[in-house]
């Protein structure tokens, strides 16, 4: 059988010694390059007709893989497949063979097959590539092989090989969090943090559940003022189905990038693309919700554009967006836009004690006023150490100095930001993994315990919060299907702001932020343990959704997947 060609956008990028977010889009007979990882060569091994499933092979190419036997993690790829049985109009997850450690048909070539497995999890919406033992270095990996169960998808033998079946591999770098007991709080009195008989933090020993208690006693929750919050001392359950940190989970290791927006988009039937158009207006409306927009152009350094947004034409809706910066984080996003990427993606959102696990590390002491690199100082940018200075930014762009956060509202006035170029004078975040280099430690390279980046500036990460009952009572951690409303609405039941009626995750209602943003004027916010925002939500505080400059923070996205 011939294999079907198709042709598309591809981003190339460079990395730093901690490899950037990885975005892959693997189209038949085309290679796709995104922060030194490639993915090339595509193509149909067999078909097992009686089985249902064909097997495919690809190459891939990563810098720096690792493997840390000290703190138990090692980095990822999270591997997903959409097929189109229509050429191109509409796209739907592929379920893979499995489950399982290197289930049966896939492959890892002989020379790595010690040092790499394929896991699959029991979901079948995708697999991870990882290695089996502790480890390091850049690898190339020819002829991997996985399954499509093409039967489990409903789609016949004939539909699968049809000449307008196509296919896409999406990959995203993760980082894999063990399980373990840790530290909730960091005893620092910030009147937010989760505090355990007085200042002393939380102790997270297990997912079983946890009663907050009243005023000074163990478990001890503290408003943070927001509108229908639990009220500080309220003797309130933490439910065991509420996802606490202390089991194992899979986390992004970069935020959701512009380049990962634009391909999740450009994937979405006509019909769903208005409701996740980012460019539109910032006076956008969905019924009573304020949604917004960044509006047309660059702003605060989006550079994402796209023809469709405020048209009817079929041919514009039809049009793909694009971004002139694929590495750099997505802005002005809402919850439901992240959900929708969440569930595309088969992940989750995470909880903001899984946020403090996954930047503190197990069983590691607290510190009064930590960042999530393990010390009580962070070092801001100034506005010209942007290099090259006066250039545009192209993927590999470094800074001058020792910064290890984007945040305090620098203005920059280099690279993109000088004089004449894109983004002249804007605030905004910069590309994933900048604080990185060859020689970095954790506290220069701005990361957290496991190797996870800008968990602190750049964009707010927008987690699921212990401070309202529709969060505690509803969310389970169940991770995405892969496949949308017909609007583009993600539809996990348990998940922060879903509504019944429409089957849809629309509303900001349960979901939080932490870490701050790279406007923030309050330094505190950039503390790990820092719950400022925690409970802050947009439909909550009456602001619109996407971003509003009265009263919200610029999110970004950055999502996890049970490790089961």
């Amino acid at each position: 059988m011939a294999v079907k060609k198709i042709s598309g956008a591809f981003f190339v990028t460079k990395g730093s010694f901690i490899s950037f977010l990885l975005f892959v889009m693997c189209l038949f007979a085309s290679t796709a390059w995104a922060n030194n990882l490639q993915v090339s060569n595509l193509d149909l091994v067999s078909t097992n007709a009686a089985a249902q499933t064909m097997t495919f092979s690809f190459n891939l190419t990563q810098d720096n893989s690792w493997n840390d036997s000290t703190t138990g993690s090692f980095d990822a790829v999270w591997i997903f497949m959409k097929y189109s049985p229509d050429g191109g109009v509409t796209w739907q997850p592929a379920t893979v063979g499995g489950p399982g450690i290197n289930p049966a048909g896939y492959s890892i070539p002989t020379q790595f097959q010690n040092q790499f497995e394929i896991f699959v999890p029991s979901d079948q919406k995708g697999f991870f590539l990882q290695r089996s033992g502790p480890g390091t270095g850049s690898i190339s990996l020819t002829g991997l092989q996985f399954v499509w169960n093409y039967g489990a998808d409903h789609m016949s033998q004939t539909m699968a090989q049809a000449a307008n079946t196509l296919h896409q591999i999406f990959g995203i770098e993760m980082v894999y969090i063990p399980q373990g007991p840790f530290h909730a709080g960091d005893g620092s009195g910030n009147p937010t943090t989760f505090a355990f008989g007085g200042t002393n933090p939380w102790y997270i020993q297990g997912e079983s559940s946890i009663t907050m208690t009243a005023v000074g006693g163990a478990y001890y929750y503290q408003s943070t003022g927001a509108p229908n919050e639990i009220a500080t001392g309220n003797l309130t359950t933490i439910p065991a189905s509420f996802p606490k940190g202390f089991n194992a989970f899979y986390l992004m290791k970069y935020e959701l990038t512009e380049g990962q927006w634009v391909a999740f988009f450009n994937t979405l039937p006509n019909a769903a693309k208005s409701f996740r158009d980012i460019t539109s207006s910032p006076s956008t409306t969905l019924g009573s919700l304020k949604i917004g927009g960044k509006g047309t152009g660059i702003v605060n350094r989006n550079t994402i554009s796209w023809p469709g947004s405020g048209s009817t034409s079929p041919a514009l809706l039809s049009a793909p967006a694009v971004t002139l910066r694929p590495s750099r984080p997505v802005s002005y996003v809402s919850w439901p836009d992240v959900a929708a990427y969440a569930e595309w993606a088969g992940l989750r959102p995470i909880t903001e004690l899984e946020y403090e696990k996954a930047a503190r590390g197990k069983d590691m002491p607290s510190l009064a006023n930590e960042y999530p690199w393990g010390s009580a100082s962070a070092t801001f940018p100034a506005a010209n150490d942007i290099n090259p200075n006066n250039a545009d930014e192209n993927g590999a762009e470094t800074l001058n100095d020792t910064a290890n956060i984007n945040g305090g509202s620098v203005t920059w006035s280099s690279g993109d930001g000088r004089s004449g170029g894109i983004a002249a004078g804007q605030m905004g975040p910069v590309r994933v993994g900048i604080f990185a280099t060859s020689s970095g430690t954790r506290i220069s390279s701005g990361a957290g315990y496991y190797g996870n980046m800008e968990l602190s500036g750049n964009l707010a990460e927008p987690v699921v919060s212990v401070g309202r009952t529709q969060s505690l009572n509803n969310f389970q951690g169940t991770d995405g299907t892969g496949a949308l409303n017909a609007n583009g609405f993600a539809t996990n039941a348990d998940w922060p702001g879903y509504d019944q009626t429409n089957n849809a995750v629309d509303s900001t209602v349960g979901i939080g932020y932490r870490g701050g943003d790279f406007q923030s004027s309050n330094q505190i916010v950039y503390e790990t343990s820092a719950r400022n925002y925690a409970v802050k939500d947009p439909d909550s505080m009456s602001c619109a959704e996407r971003y509003d400059v009265n009263c919200g923070v610029f999110q970004g996205g950055r999502l996890g997947r049970n490790a089961s």
